[in-house]
Formats: C-alpha cells, structure tokens, sequence
C-alpha cells in the first residue's frame, strides 16, 4: 500500500531517530503486521491489540501530522 509507505518513511525521517532502543524493535515487529491491519491502525479504524503497539501508532500519527509535508 502506497499511502502506507510513505506514512512510514515520512516517519523515518522525521521521527525514527527519537526512539529508544526498544520502540525501535517494537517499529520492527510492527512492519511485520499484514498490510490491511497497518492500514486500518493508521487511518484510525481500529486499534492494534497491544498498549505498545497503540502507543507506537499513536506517536507515528503525531509525528507526521506535526510536520508540514514536503512539496
């Protein structure tokens, strides 16, 4: 998913280096959902299961809505 890619490498650039070592594996396992569950957890749909997967999503969504996008 396209508009999924970019959410997740704008987030790269913007956020990844902010991140501890262990939000850092947990950004890891969570590339490893299926596409349609990553979708639905960002375009706020449903909630990941895990605290720390909603935590994560949660800070994503903040990361790359606080910054202007590029032109």
């Amino acid at each position: 998913m396209l508009e999924l890619d970019h959410l997740l490498a704008r987030f790269l650039d913007l956020g990844y280096a902010e991140l501890s070592e262990s939000e850092r594996q947990d950004f890891l396992a969570l590339l490893g959902e299926p596409d349609p569950h990553l979708s639905d957890w960002f375009m706020e749909r449903s909630e990941p299961p895990e605290p720390r997967q909603r935590a994560l999503v949660a800070r994503i969504l903040a990361v790359v809505s606080e910054s202007p996008r590029a032109v």
